[in-house]
């Protein structure tokens, strides 16, 4: 099956991580926007150098010595076996088919490849530091761990396959703003709302969920 990556879709309760489908485009350069808390957006301003900094900065912040790369397939299967399949997948695609965000016990966000939607994320509100990604058959798919200061900025979240193999790390330094890395480390791209830049500031994605 062909490898996918779900990318930022903010849920929260107030809102969270991750999108998955995402298209490229190409767009002129905008001018510099002022975020929320006086963060300046100026990734597509300042020198490559200076990219360069804040690539490594955040890179070793989410990455420390102790990071677990791969957690033992059943240790981490254990960890999650209640939430391994989706009791009540019908009840929760039928509610994101119909663009329902938020029940009373947790957030959703859904998934789409065109007009069809092929998963979906739940954050329960009562462990809001845990999102859990679910294919349209409600089998659990992903699973974000997010830092102890969720949902104050800034934080970081960490993504692992059902098999507990780490697929992306994301700093968040702002709603609007995010950095997010492979599992190996690399850049993938700086988000800014809906739009992701790479290293060298060239638009590369786009989202639907923001």
């Amino acid at each position: 099956m062909k490898k996918i990556i779900i990318i930022l879709c903010i849920l929260l309760v107030g809102k969270t991580a991750l999108s998955e489908e995402v298209k490229p485009i190409i767009e002129e350069t905008p001018a510099p926007v002022v975020l929320t808390g006086n963060i300046i957006f100026d990734w597509l301003n300042i020198s490559q150098i200076d990219r360069d900094a804040v690539i490594l900065k955040y890179q070793t912040e989410l990455f420390p010595d102790d990071t677990v790369y791969k957690f033992e397939k059943k240790d981490f299967r254990a960890k999650y076996k209640d939430y391994l399949k989706d009791l009540d997948a019908k009840k929760h695609y039928m509610l994101v088919r119909n663009g329902v965000t938020e029940t009373d016990k947790e957030n959703l966000c859904g998934f789409y490849s065109g007009n069809l939607l092929i998963s979906y994320a739940i954050q329960y509100k009562d462990d809001l530091k845990t999102v859990y990604y679910y294919d349209a058959l409600g089998r659990l798919r992903y699973v974000d761990i997010l830092s102890d200061n969720y949902p104050n900025f800034p934080y970081m979240s960490k993504q692992y396959r059902a098999n507990g193999k780490l697929v992306s790390a994301i700093y968040f330094t702002s709603h609007d703003m995010q950095y997010m890395y492979n599992e190996d480390k690399t850049f993938r791209g700086a988000w800014y709302k809906d739009k992701m830049y790479d290293k060298n500031a060239k638009q590369i994605l786009t989202r639907t969920n923001w």
